[in-house]
Formats: C-alpha cells, sequence, structure tokens
C-alpha cells in the first residue's frame, strides 16, 4: 500500500507556518484560497442516518462548498460486531436524497481511498508500529476479567472506572515473552499528564486534561482492529482532512486525538463543534427515536430541501437573520455562501416540529414554479391516488390527467403541507364520491325540483365561467329567486358535493371539481334521494295496510 506522507502548508501574511496543536489560528475566508478545505463525514453503518448525524453531514458540507473544498465521505466500520447489512448504502442514498453528494466516498471512490476503515488495516498496523518503536504505545495483556474487576471497583469507590495503566510499566524482555507465548493483547497509547489546550472554531479555547478522568485508551483491539479514537486520528491525517466538524459531544475526546497527533508529529486538523440539537421539550435527541430517522421523513412525504432548511433554521451559523422575518426556501447552494462557523451559537438548539410542515408547505409551491418539478410532483400525485383509493376513483380517465392533477395542486398549495393532505377526510372529496350515508334526507319534492332545476342551470354555464366568483353570484342569484336561504343552499350543496359539514367554500369546490364531476356529483345525489324518498313512501304504504 503507497502512503502519501503530505500536507498543506497555510500561508498566514508573510510567514509560513504548521498549525501546531498548542497554537493554531481560526480559519478565515481570506485564507481559504492557501489552505485546501477538506472536510469528512464518517458514520458507522450501525443503523439509520438520524437528524443529527443529517445536520453534521449538512454543515460538513455547506463549509466545504462555501470554500470550494471537498466533501468526504468515510465509512467507520471497524466495529464489526455492529455492523448493519445495507447500513452504509442506506447512509449515502439518504445523504444523496437530501442533496448532499459526497465528492468522495465507498461508491465514488477517489484519490485518499479506500474510504472504508476496514479496508485500511494495513496502514493502521504500520502507524501503531510507529507509536510503538517511539515509546508512545505499549502492549497491554490485561484481561477482560481485570478489566471488569477494575470498573466494579471503581463504581463500588463512586469513582469513574478508568484503565490503571498497569501494562505500561512492563519491561521489553517481559513485553516479547509475553508475545511469544501468545498471550492475547491490545495496544495502548500513552497519555501526557498535562494539559493540551486548543481552539474550537465555535466554542473558542478548550482546556482539558484527559490523564485526570481516562487512563491509557486502547488503539489496536485484540482482534486486529483500531479503535475509533485512533482509526479516526490516522485518517484524517492521511486523508489530508483540514477541518472537523462534528457534534459537541466529541469535544471531551478532542484532546486525545491531538495527543496522537503530536505523538506522530502531525499538524492537527482545525476542529469545531456543533452544539446539541434537542426535542422542544429540552431532551436530546436520541437514535432510538424512531421519527428522526431522515426515512422516516421521507416516507412521510417531506420535500428535502424542507428538511434541510428546517435544520439550518435552527442554532444559527448563518448570515440571514430569521427574527422577524417571513421564512423562505433557500437552496443548497444558498446556504453554502451564508454558512458562517463564527455565527454558531454554541448553546444547544431546539428543533420546533411544526415549522418543519410549513417549510415542506414552501418548498411545494417553489417546486409548483419549476416546469420540471412540477411535472415530477404530477406522477408522484398520480402514485398516492391509485394506492390509496385503487378502484375508488370517481371517474379515473379525468382525474389522473396530467391538467387535472396540476390545477389541484396549484389550487390546494396554500393548504396542503405535504402531497398526502390530498387524499386525507377534509380533501379526500377531490378524487372520490362522499359516502351515501353523509347525504341528508329530503322528502320535499319542492326540494328535490330545486336540486334539478339547480343542476340544469349549472350545465349551462360555459367552461370558461366555471369559476368562484362567477358560481358564488349565481348561487345567490338562484337562492334569492327562489325564497331559499343562501346558507341553507349552500350547506346542502356541500353535503351533496363532498360529504363535509365544512371545508372549501362551495363555489370554489365546484371550480376545482369542474363542471362535468359537479353536475355528476349532483345527478348522483338527485338518484339516490329519490330512491331512498320511494322506500320511505313504500315503507309507510306497508305500515297503513
Amino acid at each position: 500500500m503507497k502512503i502519501m506522507f503530505r500536507r498543506n502548508i497555510c500561508l498566514f501574511g508573510n510567514l509560513s507556518v504548521l498549525v501546531r496543536v498548542y497554537n493554531f489560528k481560526a480559519f478565515s475566508s481570506t485564507e481559504s484560497a492557501n489552505c485546501k478545505v477538506r472536510v469528512r463525514f464518517a458514520p458507522s453503518p450501525t443503523g439509520y442516518l438520524h437528524l443529527g448525524g443529517l445536520r453534521t453531514a449538512l454543515y460538513n458540507y455547506l463549509f466545504a462548498k462555501g470554500h470550494n473544498g471537498a466533501f468526504v465521505l468515510r465509512i467507520e466500520d471497524t466495529d464489526q460486531s455492529r455492523i448493519v447489512p445495507d447500513a452504509m448504502e442506506r447512509l449515502e442514498n439518504d445523504l444523496i436524497w437530501a442533496g448532499i453528494e459526497p465528492d468522495e466516498s465507498p461508491s465514488k471512490g477517489g484519490l485518499y481511498g479506500p474510504y472504508n476503515q476496514s479496508d485500511r488495516l494495513p496502514l493502521y498496523s504500520d502507524q501503531v508500529k510507529k507509536l510503538l518503536d517511539s515509546g508512545s504505545a505499549y502492549h497491554c495483556f490485561c484481561s477482560d476479567r481485570r478489566l471488569d474487576l477494575l470498573r466494579r471497583e471503581a463504581l463500588r469507590l463512586r469513582q469513574v472506572p478508568r484503565y490503571d495503566n498497569r501494562c505500561r510499566g512492563l519491561s521489553q524482555e517481559e513485553v516479547q515473552d509475553k508475545l511469544k507465548r501468545g498471550e492475547p493483547h491490545c495496544v495502548r497509547f500513552k497519555l501526557e499528564s498535562h494539559v493540551e489546550t486548543f481552539t474550537d472554531l465555535v466554542y473558542g479555547n478548550v482546556s482539558y486534561d484527559v490523564t485526570q478522568n481516562e487512563g491509557d485508551p486502547v488503539i489496536m483491539k485484540t482482534d486486529g482492529f483500531p479503535t475509533y479514537h485512533f482509526a479516526n486520528v490516522v485518517d484524517d491525517h492521511f486523508m489530508e482532512i483540514s477541518h472537523v466538524l462534528r457534534g459537541v459531544e466529541w469535544q471531551i475526546s478532542t484532546t486525545k486525538h491531538i495527543l496522537l497527533y503530536k505523538a506522530f508529529g502531525w499538524e492537527p486538523p482545525q476542529f469545531a463543534h456543533l452544539p446539541l440539537i434537542m426535542n422542544p421539550d429540552g431532551t436530546k435527541l436520541s437514535k432510538r427515536q424512531g421519527d428522526i430517522r431522515v426515512e422516516s421523513y421521507r416516507r412521510d412525504g417531506i420535500f428535502s430541501l424542507a428538511l434541510v432548511n428546517f435544520v439550518t433554521n435552527a442554532g444559527g451559523g448563518f448570515s440571514r437573520d430569521m427574527d422577524g422575518v417571513k421564512p423562505r426556501i433557500y437552496s443548497l447552494q444558498e446556504l453554502s455562501s451564508q454558512f458562517d462557523l463564527k455565527r454558531l451559537n454554541a448553546h444547544s438548539c431546539r428543533l420546533m416540529p411544526d415549522r418543519l410542515d410549513e417549510f415542506n408547505r414552501l418548498e411545494l409551491q417553489r417546486q409548483l414554479t419549476d416546469e420540471k418539478e412540477t411535472a415530477a410532483l404530477v406522477q408522484r400525485i398520480k402514485q398516492i391516488l391509485t394506492e390509496t383509493f385503487q378502484d375508488k376513483l370517481e371517474n379515473q380517465s379525468l382525474l389522473l390527467q396530467d391538467d387535472h392533477i396540476r390545477s389541484v395542486l396549484l389550487w390546494s398549495q396554500k393548504r396542503i403541507h405535504r402531497l398526502t393532505d390530498l387524499v386525507e377526510r377534509n380533501l379526500a372529496f377531490l378524487w372520490v364520491l362522499p359516502s351515501v350515508s353523509s347525504l341528508p334526507d329530503i322528502v320535499n319534492d319542492d326540494k328535490l325540483g330545486m336540486l334539478m332545476e339547480l343542476n340544469e342551470c349549472l350545465t349551462k354555464i360555459p367552461k370558461s365561467d366555471f369559476v368562484k366568483e362567477h358560481l358564488k353570484s349565481l348561487l345567490r342569484d338562484f337562492a334569492s329567486q327562489r325564497s331559499i336561504q343562501f346558507g341553507q343552499l349552500m350547506k346542502l350543496l356541500r353535503s351533496l358535493l363532498s360529504g363535509l359539514k365544512e371545508g372549501p367554500g362551495v363555489a370554489e369546490m365546484m371550480e376545482i371539481l369542474g363542471p362535468d364531476s359537479t353536475a355528476s356529483r349532483i345527478e348522483s345525489a338527485i338518484a339516490v334521494l329519490k330512491s331512498r324518498r320511494e322506500k320511505t313512501e313504500m315503507c309507510k304504504q306497508d305500515s297503513a295496510v
């Protein structure tokens, strides 16, 4: 395996300096021309991509694109026992669905591959040997039983469990003897017992003495696979990652990572830790919440750009100021040009679920301004209709026409948040006849005659005049001429047309249903009411006999 040992040098003013662990500057746009930005998103293939992971990937992507850099997808699959089949493919598919397309990835390849850690084991072995040779690491032969006893004793004493660094004191002769006997062992890294300070591009200067709370960490497990902390550092170096943007839960591990960089003599990347995303009640998002999976949002009819804007709307990080400004949908290109680490809030951010529906409605409206995207929406509605109603559609040849569906979408764009809203109860009347049970009882011949007369009147209206304003005026005049209360007429027609007690205005219903469907529904209702009346009369006669 050929390993490249080159690192970019950033120029600050007239000085050429390597950014060191104890003294490096925050990245700025003026320096971007001299320092190639490379960032990575490195999930484990242990399940689904959730909202927190999406936010981390998105911010890395936006940062890279805003600085003409590269966004790398790396799969951290060193813990083979936790791998879920097909999880890697699902993760990448979810990212691409959201518009976050990697420049380098396991499926796409690249100059710095392979991009699965399980394919990089020779590299890790070589680097572990270097730390062993330099005395920065050592073999540990402690059994699982001993480590468990240490943990239990610490818990009994109400202390933080930690390794006691016992094997650090083994002599070379003892180590070689144990290795020759084939004793199971791992490799641990020697932590330094002094405070390392680093500059977090979000939180500022951070100081943490890792030795106060941890023993020497394992960097190579007994099975020959590296631990996350070690592989993460090695890969970031050899993939030339310039900036690490990750969740704040990893901030406490950064000192450990920086010590590893120092032991190798490598330049560390710059670190920016993203604040936690919280539920509306202030509790932390959990992977166990099924409803925060990206797949769940896709299945529930959320548009990808709506989800992206929902995530970026919380927690800051963008030059736009949403306070007092009507929300709008921003493209990924617009978001990348606005993204600024200095604008990120250091405190946790809460997601407001109601805003997701609002962003989804805005994205629907945006797509309806684009001919190609509108055509895709029409096809999606056809699929939803056939899946939901199957053979119950009132008139498939009419209702499944592209022009009709497009007109329904345009009419409903301010009424709905998701495409599936069009087949829910209050709007299902657009596609299926109201149930017979919803029709009112009319035993009065005059009312039946009035309905037939009204329907005849409606059939004579030119199609160009079959619009809400004209229909409302006609219905009002019809009610006045026949001394019928306008409200009662509207109530009756609403029931005949939709089976609903409330909803869109009757004239609006007629316009969106169109003249043919409106007339057909009134005729069907009249036929049902006549039949019901005749049965009632027959029952009365039978009772009299």
